[in-house]
């Protein structure tokens, strides 16, 4: 099965000068954890919850004046829409991520989860063996 079978299409994104509030408003509104940053129709960071919480509230900045371009994580892991299932879960555990910008021909098209892997039963396996790496640490 390919990712494209199982990503989530309706993707929101910012670009690099979005304020936190209106990204923490996507979040929100569409029940997601993290935001791809698009820059130029090409993916160039993504900013999780996580990234809100340690970077902006824990560092006590401005929220009001904080951009994505200030905490997002530059040159996310990403991965081509007609890759294999196994090569998502493969990623996410090497490069410790639960989220994979989805591409197709360099342009953001989807988001595929950990979750997502989950959810379909015959992909089970593919899930545990991305927590699973997740869970021990980046290896390279």
């Amino acid at each position: 099965m390919k990712v494209k079978d199982i990503m989530s299409s309706n993707v929101s994104f910012v670009d690099d000068s979005a304020k936190i509030p209106e990204i923490a408003l996507i979040m929100k509104q569409q029940n997601i954890g993290a935001v791809p940053v698009v820059q130029n129709n090409q993916v160039t960071g993504i900013i999780t919850d996580r990234d809100i919480v340690l970077k902006v509230l824990a560092d006590k900045k401005d929220v009001n004046q904080t951009t994505a371009s200030q905490v997002m994580t530059t040159h996310p892991v990403c991965i081509e829409e007609n890759s294999n299932i196994d090569q998502a879960a493969n990623l996410m555990a090497e490069y410790q991520v639960k989220r994979l910008p989805v591409l197709s021909e360099g342009k953001l098209v989807g988001m595929i989860a950990l979750g997502d892997l989950a959810i379909e039963h015959i992909h089970v396996d593919e899930a545990g063996e991305a927590l699973s790496g997740i869970s021990k640490g980046i290896t390279h």
